[in-house]
């Protein structure tokens, strides 16, 4: 039997990859779109749908991942122009979460990191009954 429990301000959230398959969505496109302009006349003179190794700096650990999603995390999301004031504040967390490589964070670990809404008014964007962009509790 699952038990399911209500979210909370200390419930870790990220995007499900899931929901977009389901949503018959493609991920992809939201990448490119997040791209910074140099990135994105890079990407289209030469399109790159590879995987390539990525070292976590603080584990050291390897992973494969996709080199469009690395381009945004190395070079893009250190860019001060990623996420502004006037970005809508679910995107700001879809952007965060491409920027950590999808760790989990809870609603006040993303208050801290986008200064949007106080952490309440995040937890009910995100739990209100419709799914944005993937972000669902891990």
């Amino acid at each position: 039997m699952t038990v399911r429990l209500k979210p909370d301000l200390n419930t870790k959230f990220h995007i499900d990859f899931s929901w977009w398959e389901k949503q018959n969505r493609d991920i992809r496109i939201y990448l490119r779109e997040s791209l910074c302009p140099d990135c994105k006349a890079a990407y289209a003179a030469t399109p790159d749908d590879r995987e390539v190794d990525w070292v976590d700096p603080e584990t050291a650990e390897v992973t494969r991942v996709d080199s469009l999603w690395q381009r945004l995390r190395a070079c893009c999301s250190l860019k001060p122009g990623y996420i502004t004031e006037n970005t809508p504040v679910i995107e700001s967390i879809f952007l965060t979460f491409l920027a950590n490589g999808n760790k989990p964070l809870s609603v006040v670990e993303l208050h801290k990191r986008i200064d949007k809404q106080p952490p309440e008014v995040l937890l009910r964007m995100l739990t209100r009954g419709q799914v944005y962009l993937g972000i669902r509790p891990v």
